[in-house]
């Protein structure tokens, strides 16, 4: 159908890939810890939608061009690396405003950050990383027929099953991570370490995507 081929092996890599443990898995566990179950949510949401505009690109051609375009490929990824250490950094030298007695006394310290802020962190992390684009590129031709005539509708197919399943994954490490960690939320020093720590994932994809070569 379409022209897929070896359905269940694409299923399969495919899981294997969203549950290895990656930049974007610490940032849902992050958010699930600093925010709770709907802050994980929102990453992993955000993650995913990210991904969905790059599977949209493999399909109509746009991965193609930026693999094939050095000067498209270089905007992308120095619009990405800017990005990303720009909000790395502003994660690293926030200071959130918490009211620290009233954590002493058990109560949950204000959210430092919106879950649309979230949301927008994570598809953009993933939006302006040529790497997610060149992986689709090259991941989902493998399972479609070289001469299919709906090559694009099987593409599209294909991420879909892709991205759902990653996003499955992806909510229940949000809900697994926001069950363990509801004292950490009560802790201010313990949201600003996650901060930083966020930040630094940050700025670290940041100098990976800038280091990034076009092949």
């Amino acid at each position: 159908m379409l022209g897929i081929h070896e359905l269940w092996l694409f299923i399969l890599s495919g899981l294997l890939l969203n549950v290895t443990p990656g930049p974007d898995t610490a940032y849902i566990v992050g958010r699930s810890v600093q925010l709770g179950w709907r802050g994980g949510a929102a990453a992993a949401l955000g993650i995913s939608t990210g991904c969905l505009a790059h599977v949209f690109a493999a399909a109509i051609g746009l991965s193609a061009l930026l693999a094939a375009s050095s000067a498209a490929f270089a905007l992308v990824k120095w619009a990405g690396a800017g990005y990303l250490c720009f909000m790395g950094l502003k994660m690293l030298l926030s200071r959130p405003a918490v009211d620290d007695a009233a954590t002493a006394n058990g109560a949950m310290p204000p959210r430092p950050i919106s879950l649309r802020q979230v949301f927008l962190q994570g598809a953009m992390t993933n939006v302006l990383n040529p790497k997610v684009a060149l992986f689709f590129l090259a991941f989902l031709p493998q399972f479609v027929a070289a001469d299919s005539p709906h090559q694009a509708v099987a593409f599209v197919v294909l991420g879909l099953i892709f991205i759902f399943n990653g996003t499955l994954w992806c909510l229940g490490v949000a809900a697994f991570a926001a069950r363990a960690a509801g004292r950490v939320r009560q802790s201010a020093p313990a949201l600003r370490w996650i901060n930083r720590t966020l930040g630094g994932v940050f700025v670290y994809l940041g100098v990976r995507v800038a280091m990034l070569q076009a092949r």
